[in-house]
C-alpha cells in the first residue's frame, strides 16, 4: 500500500512539472492567435476572397483575406553570400620606390589602365642603352665586309695558282679564311639578334614596373602612397568587380546532382523577399564535400543595381509557390 502511494506521488510531481513548462508555450501560442484574429477582423477588405472564422472573447467573427493570384516566394532558401565575380590584387615584383599614383580607391578602371608606377629613371636609362646596341648594324656590315674581300681574294689566288703563279698552301689558306670570315658574319648576326632579346627584356622589366589593371571593375584598397619604397610582392592595390556578382551556393548533394548550367536560380535579398532575382547557374562542381554531402553551385547575377558584394542571400532553385486561389482554380 505505502509503495502505490509512492508511486502516485511521483506521478502526481511529474505531471505537475510537465504543466509548468508547457504553460508558457501554450499562453504564448494563444495570445499569438488572438491578435491575428483581431487584426484579420479589424483590417478587413472588400475584396472577396477566403473566410476565416475567428472566436474571440467567446464571440465568432470574421475575416476576409484578400484574393491574390500572385506568385508567393517563400521566405526561407538556402543561406549564401554574394561575391565579385573577379577580385584582383596586384603586387611589384621588384622592390622599388612609388613615382605615381594614378587613381584613388572608388575610382573606376579599364582593362590595361595604367594604377601605379614605381621610379624608373635608371631603367629607362639601360633601356636606351640596350635599344641602341640592338639597333647597332656595323658589326654585321663589317663582316659582310671583310667576308666579300676574303672571296675576291680567294678568286685571285685560285687564278694564280691556275697559272702556276700560287703555291697549293696558298689557294688553302684562302679558302680557311673565307670560311672563318662565314663565322665571323654568323656571330655577327647572332649577337645582334641577342641584343634584340635583351632590350624586349628590358622592355618587359620597364613595364613590370607599372601596375595595370588587368581587369574593367573598381579600385577597392590602395596600399601605397607617392614617394614610398615598397618590397616586391607587397600588395599595392586591389580591384574588384561586382558586375556580374557571383553567388557560390552549397546546396545537398541530392539537389546539386539535379542542377545543369544555364538554369535559373532565383536569389532573395534582405527586405525584398517578394522580388527576388533571377541568375544563372555557371557551374557546378563535381566533387562533392564529403563533410556536409553538398555540392557547390556557382551562380552569375546581373548587377546593374550595383549592390555591393558581401550581402547575405537566400537562394531557391524551383518556381515560386502558386497562392491558394492559384490552387483552388486549378
Amino acid at each position: 500500500m505505502r509503495n502505490n502511494i509512492i508511486i502516485l506521488s511521483r506521478a502526481v510531481q511529474i505531471f505537475v512539472m510537465a504543466l509548468i513548462v508547457t504553460l508558457p508555450a501554450a499562453s504564448y501560442l494563444f495570445a499569438e492567435g488572438r491578435q491575428l484574429a483581431q487584426r484579420s477582423v479589424s483590417g478587413g477588405s472588400d475584396r472577396p476572397g477566403i473566410q476565416i472564422a475567428a472566436l474571440i472573447d467567446g464571440k465568432e467573427a470574421e475575416a476576409s483575406v484578400p484574393d491574390d493570384t500572385s506568385a508567393v516566394w517563400p521566405s526561407e532558401g538556402i543561406p549564401a553570400i554574394t561575391i565579385p565575380s573577379a577580385d584582383v590584387t596586384l603586387s611589384f615584383i621588384q622592390p622599388g620606390r612609388i613615382a605615381k599614383v594614378h587613381v584613388r580607391e572608388g575610382d573606376v578602371v579599364k582593362a590595361g589602365q595604367i594604377l601605379v608606377q614605381q621610379d624608373d629613371s635608371a631603367e629607362q636609362a639601360q633601356l636606351a642603352l640596350i635599344r641602341k646596341q640592338s639597333e647597332d648594324m656595323t658589326q654585321i656590315e663589317s663582316r659582310e665586309a671583310d667576308l666579300a674581300q676574303k672571296k675576291l681574294y680567294l678568286e685571285r689566288i685560285q687564278w694564280a695558282a691556275s697559272r702556276g703563279s700560287s703555291t697549293e698552301m696558298e689557294v688553302e689558306d684562302a679558302k680557311l679564311a673565307v670560311t672563318m670570315a662565314e663565322y665571323a658574319l654568323q656571330t655577327a648576326h647572332f649577337e645582334h639578334e641577342q641584343n634584340q632579346r635583351k632590350y624586349a627584356e628590358a622592355k618587359i622589366r620597364v613595364d613590370n614596373m607599372r601596375l595595370k589593371s588587368p581587369i574593367d571593375g573598381r579600385v577597392e584598397e590602395l596600399e601605397v602612397e607617392v614617394g614610398e619604397s615598397i618590397n616586391g610582392l607587397a600588395n599595392t592595390i586591389r580591384i574588384v568587380r561586382t558586375d556580374p556578382l557571383w553567388i557560390d551556393v552549397h546546396v545537398p548533394l541530392e539537389t546539386g546532382q539535379t542542377l545543369r548550367s544555364d538554369e535559373n536560380a532565383h536569389i532573395i535579398f534582405p527586405g525584398n523577399d517578394q522580388n527576388p532575382e533571377t541568375g544563372k547557374i555557371i557551374s557546378v562542381s563535381t566533387v562533392a564535400d564529403a563533410a556536409s554531402s553538398t555540392l557547390r553551385a556557382r551562380i552569375q547575377l546581373q548587377n546593374a543595381s550595383k549592390r555591393p558584394a558581401g550581402e547575405q542571400v537566400n537562394v531557391l532553385f524551383t518556381e515560386p509557390q502558386r497562392s491558394v486561389n492559384q490552387e483552388r482554380e486549378r
